[in-house]
């Protein structure tokens, strides 16, 4: 792939001197570099596309061998939390490449790396590998061969270097950690009241020290009996995050006081968001309820559809006017809009992925869990059902991205 620098990371990847190895998330090879063939004695044609501990079993002659189980849950709580994690030194014996049963003791120091997809997920693991194998059989030698002194001192030292390493991450996230949450706060509008009308804002951060997301919302209220209310999130975490979510946020403020219908709006903010850095591939839904006509129209850039809880507890997702995220189209083509009736006694639920993806569950089968606690609650007030919707689908816990939810009542 080559980007608008005119780099091909492909060939990069290829040269890196460092052994590298791309995963999936399932700990399949994706990938190899050049050195990490040469480094593990397997060709790509052994490695792409096979599971990694089926290519690097333990040693089954080695009853204390532990690396593949150490390495496993290295790679799958790297999987599970988007962190990088550097382990400690790993014995991890190496079968000779012709299958022949004969294994030599290795000892290898691995980095695994998050690298996340266009939606903050981690799409894939990057699997750095330094043998040291020579460095151990250096030392244990100039010990007189007492190689279980040498590595007992080598992981006690790499130990103490890690924890130290940590404790500084630990601080700079926790600080960045608490002006991100202080600057989104600011950021977000605080509920007020809106006339006659009736709505309920929940907003619940994502669970975590160094989770603090982009997702935002924003009411306004029109001309003619009319709300604009929105929904949106930035890709990524932090006070960057933080920093585009409040530039996102009052572009489509702003936008929607003034075009023509949420489609317009959201064609406005498109343009917009290929100016800020970090902005691309955010999703946004804007609505704009109309109490003369009893109608909602609406358009979505990439967002998870809106929910129209009508009086007799049918719900219908407002997905007839779905476009991809922010700056996802290398050309600008004009946003989609659609409208939706709705009557009194009706409620409009927009909310932020938090509160319905899951990892290991498609987005179908998280929209109907949303439907059914819908349905459960309706014909309670905003109020009522902003919360039992949140005590229905949100973790116990609490989740690991940020959760926003708006419930007007119609």
């Amino acid at each position: 792939m080559v980007n608008g620098s005119g780099i091909h990371y492909e060939a990069v990847f290829r040269a890196l001197p460092a052994p590298v190895a791309l995963l999936t998330t399932d700990l399949v090879y994706a990938d190899v570099n050049v050195a990490f063939t040469a480094l593990t004695g397997r060709s790509r044609e052994q490695l792409v596309g096979k599971y990694i501990f089926d290519v690097f079993p333990d040693n089954p002659g080695d009853a204390d061998a532990s690396g593949m189980r150490n390495l496993e849950a290295s790679l799958r709580r790297v999987a599970a939390t988007g962190e990088r994690d550097t382990m400690a030194l790993q014995r991890y014996d190496v079968e000779d490449p012709t299958g022949s049963g004969v294994w030599e003791e290795r000892y290898w120091s691995p980095v695994n790396t998050p690298v996340l997809g266009p939606g903050g997920e981690v799409a894939l693991i990057l699997h750095r590998v330094e043998e040291v194998t020579e460095l151990i059989r250096g030392r244990a030698a100039a010990a007189g061969g007492d190689r279980a002194r040498v590595l007992e001192a080598e992981l006690y030292s790499r130990a103490r270097e890690l924890q130290e390493v940590n404790e500084r991450l630990r601080q700079s996230h926790a600080r960045e950690h608490e002006v991100a949450l202080s600057l989104q706060a600011a950021m977000l509008p605080a509920p007020v009241p809106l006339g006659r009308r009736n709505a309920a804002v929940r907003y619940r951060p994502a669970v975590g020290a160094l989770n603090v997301c982009g997702d935002w919302y924003d009411l306004a209220e029109l001309p003619d009996d009319r709300l604009a209310v929105a929904v949106g999130d930035v890709v990524g975490h932090g006070l960057a995050a933080a920093g585009v979510m409040g530039q996102l946020r009052s572009a489509l403020s702003a936008a929607s006081r003034v075009a023509q219908g949420p489609g317009r709006a959201l064609d406005v903010l498109g343009l917009y968001a290929r100016s800020v850095e970090g902005a691309e591939s955010s999703t946004a839904f804007l609505a704009v309820v109309d109490w003369a006509d009893r109608t909602v129209a609406y358009s979505s850039a990439g967002h998870p559809p809106a929910a129209l809880v009508h009086p007799d507890a049918t719900v219908e997702f407002l997905d007839g006017a779905t476009d991809p995220p922010l700056g996802a189209r290398p050309e600008h083509v004009d946003r989609p809009q659609a409208t939706a009736a709705f009557t009194a006694g009706a409620s409009l639920v927009l909310y932020t992925d938090g509160l319905v993806e899951r990892r290991d569950e498609d987005i179908e089968t998280s929209l109907q869990r949303l439907a059914g606690s819908l349905t459960r609650h309706h014909g309670a007030g905003p109020e009522l059902l902003a919360d039992a919707v949140l005590a229905d689908l949100l973790p116990t816990g609490g989740a690991t991205d940020d959760t926003a939810l708006i419930v007007i009542g119609l």
